[in-house]
């Protein structure tokens, strides 16, 4: 493969992978905020959102302190399977699972809070449990922003810099994402290759929004 080629390949497999486990967690997490007490429910969202506020090089620094090998996380996974998180994919899988949790979850549970409580009174009085109102009454009702979710999550997580190049570094074909690749060679001062990943990025966060807009357009007139 293509030296070039391969940070974007990486890329990709941290985006996709990280999308899917997000996905996977997200349900749950929103099923736990929308049904909290409304005394925890701003603490359960604050901590959802902090990504989205924190400096990526703070979130970085406090994920390098428990996944290094002295860390809380770190041993636990060096003990039980002899697994290095820090400086290695693994660990960019569960920092990208942090720093992108609020792009996936707050879609989603922001959606499910403005259907109108008439879903849920109906749910109730057909004897429909909590999980299953969620999984059969609110989520095929919110499907365009949990495709929303998906895409945004995907996308940040291509672009994000900060936290991989804090618990990640700068190893090829180990860790060196398209955006690292792009510090890499203007370090270089390797502007011809830094330009051909700046705009390949640029020309995917372009199509990746106008995508998310032209199918929020078409729901919108569909419902029109």
């Amino acid at each position: 493969m293509s030296e070039l080629l391969q940070p974007f390949v990486l890329s990709l497999e941290l985006a996709g992978i990280t999308t899917v486990l997000l996905f996977l967690l997200a349900i749950p997490l929103v099923y736990l905020i929308y049904f909290a007490q409304s005394a925890i429910k701003p603490l359960l969202k604050a901590v959802v959102s902090m990504p989205l506020v924190l400096p990526p090089t703070v979130l970085g620094y406090y994920l390098l302190i428990i996944l290094r090998p002295e860390g809380w996380l770190g041993k636990l996974s060096d003990q039980l399977f002899d697994l290095r998180l820090v400086f290695s994919f693994p660990g960019l899988v569960i920092g990208s699972l942090i720093f992108s949790l609020p792009f996936m979850v707050n879609p989603i549970l922001s959606a499910i809070e403005n259907l109108p409580a008439s879903y849920k009174e109906a749910a109730y009085t057909l004897g429909k449990s909590r999980w299953n109102t969620l999984w059969h009454v609110f989520l095929p009702n919110v499907r365009s922003s949990v495709i929303v979710g998906l895409v945004m999550t995907f996308a940040h997580t291509i672009g994000e810099f900060g936290v991989i190049l804090m618990i990640g570094g700068n190893i090829p074909e180990e860790t060196r994402v398209a955006s690292i690749a792009i510090y890499n060679e203007v370090e270089m001062l390797n502007f011809d290759n830094a330009n051909i990943y700046a705009t390949i990025l640029l020309l995917f966060s372009f199509v990746v929004l106008f995508c998310v807009y032209f199918y929020q357009n078409r729901r919108v007139e569909g419902v029109i």
